[in-house]
């Protein structure tokens, strides 16, 4: 019942999706943005739980809770993790009703052919059984398209559809991430060949099987409608790619029935030396907006 529930509410229910899974190479970024510098650290380890710390403070604030946030994706750690002496999924799921997710992807490949595939997962499987047991619901791979090439995209899609076969097998939902770059030379060129590989891929998945979409706001509005309306995808989120919080809610608002999941614009202006009663203020200010773009359509 519980992945019914779940399920659900990640098809249908009104909100976003929190992307809380910087990794190892975008957390000292995501630090130094927080008001920690480099210096505050001086392992991984340390650098890990200073994240974590992070985030445990945006979990446990009021607004952070399934009434606006319908999911959020976890860096691999933050799942292995607790929260108030609690696994982290089900803290998420039983304490905050938000649907967890978690990020398999071990970063990129050089780029080649105008695009960037995932790296090698070699414990995938792992991971993903892992996954399972702690009551995670699905999972998430991001690759990245700098130029409109017909064969760059067309490897990306393959890829990124044949790890979701791997962990549809497991009982997860994949979210599919073949983000274009905002700073492509032709963002236009790359979104039509991409929707182009999208639609063939979904038309050849078996019967009952969805994926999630997880793409860059499209330069066109309402671009990419007719994906959200296939039969094969159980939602179209999108990524705030370096956007500011305000550029991506404004154009995110211009496009009907795609919720975002945000992770830099969530935490934009979010620091460190906040009080709690200041931190809860920001990130509830910053749900609201993000929520309004998801559900609020020009």
């Amino acid at each position: 019942m519980t992945n019914e529930t779940m399920a659900a509410q990640i098809s249908g229910k009104d909100g976003f999706i929190a992307a809380l899974d910087q990794s190892g190479g975008s957390t000292p970024g995501a630090l130094r943005l927080y008001g920690i510098p480099d210096s505050a650290y001086s392992t991984e380890a340390e650098m890990f739980t200073l994240m974590h710390a992070m985030r445990t403070r945006i979990m446990t604030a009021p607004a952070f809770t399934g009434a606006k946030i319908v999911a959020a994706i976890l860096f691999e750690q933050t799942m292995d993790r607790e929260v108030h002496g609690k696994s982290v999924p089900p803290f998420l799921w039983e304490d905050r009703k938000v649907v967890p997710f978690v990020k398999v992807d071990k970063g990129l490949e050089k780029e080649n052919d105008g695009v960037r595939l995932l790296a090698p997962i070699p414990s995938l499987d792992a991971l993903l059984e892992r996954a399972v047991k702690l009551g995670v619901f699905g999972t998430k791979m991001r690759s990245v398209i700098s130029l409109p090439s017909k064969d760059g995209i067309a490897a990306v899609v393959a890829q990124q559809f044949e790890l979701a076969a791997r962990i549809t097998r497991h009982g997860l939902m994949p979210i599919v991430e073949p983000e274009v770059s905002i700073t492509s030379p032709d963002k236009k060129g790359a979104e039509a060949i991409l929707l182009a590989e999208l639609k063939r891929k979904l038309d050849a998945l078996p019967a009952g099987q969805k994926v999630m979409l997880k793409l860059t706001i499209p330069d066109v509005p309402d671009f990419y409608l007719e994906l959200i309306n296939h039969p094969h995808v159980a939602r179209v989120v999108a990524l705030s790619g370096g956007y500011t919080r305000d550029e991506a809610c404004s154009r995110l608002a211009a496009n009907h029935r795609m919720i975002a999941s945000f992770s830099r614009a969530l935490t934009e202006g979010l620091t460190h030396s906040m009080s709690d009663a200041q931190f809860n203020t920001a990130i509830g200010e910053s749900i609201e907006q993000i929520y309004r773009a998801s559900t609020v359509k020009v």
